[in-house]
């Protein structure tokens, strides 16, 4: 319909920036934990903190800057999330967080948002976000839990072992053809499903058919460096 808003999809580097949290409770815990596993520096503000976020603040993990929201601890932000149970507040945070033109997510009020969140399936490098636009958080966690059955832990060791040889195959110097052709046949081979099984005779024996012969000692070395990772 006419007037309804879109979210472009984008996948952030979080590496050393600073998000601040505002809300100590349940859910910024979860957004909190979340960002760390994604390398954020969190500075957290709030009256009352979960026994997990006190801990986290404990141990240095998370930048505890105080019981109330001052203007000023947006200075340092790249991101911003509200957590509070106090809607004005909230509202607040997200109108000083957009007059700096930062990032900003508001818990339950998506009209003081510029960015959502979307539910994650994550394995290894390989990230799946589902969204429903804010419409359905509660089908996107659907969504989210039947890809999690899909998805298994074998996608997570594939990455690793793609990541590696085509580092492999770029440095052979063949044409982009030939090399489109061998990550094609890659993929679209029975290795994951290998992976899957543990059989990594099967990947190894496969990998030896798809790859030119002088990589033999390559495969080799790298499927045995990604099975003791």
């Amino acid at each position: 319909m006419k007037g309804q808003m879109k979210y472009y999809p984008v996948f952030l580097n979080l590496e050393g920036k600073t998000a601040v949290v505002v809300g100590g409770g349940r859910v910024a815990q979860r957004k909190i934990e979340t960002l760390l596993r994604y390398g954020a520096l969190i500075s957290l503000i709030s009256s009352r903190l979960t026994d997990k976020l006190n801990e986290l603040v404990e141990i240095g993990s998370v930048r505890y800057l105080g019981t109330d929201f001052q203007d000023k601890h947006l200075d340092e932000a790249f991101l911003v999330i509200a957590a509070t149970d106090d809607k004005e507040l909230n509202r607040h945070i997200s109108k000083m967080a957009r007059r700096r033109r930062l990032l900003v997510n508001v818990v339950d009020q998506p009209p003081d948002c510029n960015f959502i969140l979307p539910s994650i399936v994550e394995r290894g490098h390989l990230l799946i976000a589902i969204s429903t636009a804010g419409r359905s958080p509660t089908l996107a966690k659907k969504i989210r839990k039947e890809l999690e059955s899909r998805f298994g832990s074998e996608y997570a060791t594939f990455l690793l072992l793609m990541g590696q040889l085509r580092k492999e195959v770029l440095a052979k110097g063949f044409s982009q053809d030939k090399n489109n052709l061998i990550f094609y046949e890659i993929v679209n081979s029975g290795i994951l499903d290998a992976l899957r099984e543990g059989d990594w005779k099967e990947v190894v024996s496969t990998l030896r058919r798809i790859l030119p012969r002088d990589m033999e000692t390559t495969i080799e070395d790298i499927s045995t460096d990604i099975r003791h990772y």
